[in-house]
């Protein structure tokens, strides 16, 4: 496996990603976690076949999180 040189930060932030990649998530439709990354921002989940567009490595990003936020409580009003 080819590991990230020049420091123990950037290995450390190279293992995270790769285990944040690597996880499965909680389906926001069926809610069985079982989401995982398809390819480069597509994630499927295994159970009910549903795919999402989210982040590179992980299911969800902040920008994500904070615009799903404001559209919910703009859609309030």
């Amino acid at each position: 496996m080819r590991t990230p040189k020049y420091g123990r930060r950037i290995r450390k932030l190279a293992e995270a990603a790769i285990e944040q990649k690597r996880a499965s998530y909680e389906c926001p439709k069926c809610g069985k976690k079982k989401v995982r990354r398809k390819s480069f921002s597509l994630w499927e989940c295994r159970s009910c076949g549903t795919r999402f567009a989210g982040g590179a490595y992980t299911f969800s990003t902040g920008a994500g999180v904070t615009s799903l936020r404001l559209i919910k409580e703009y859609s309030k009003e």
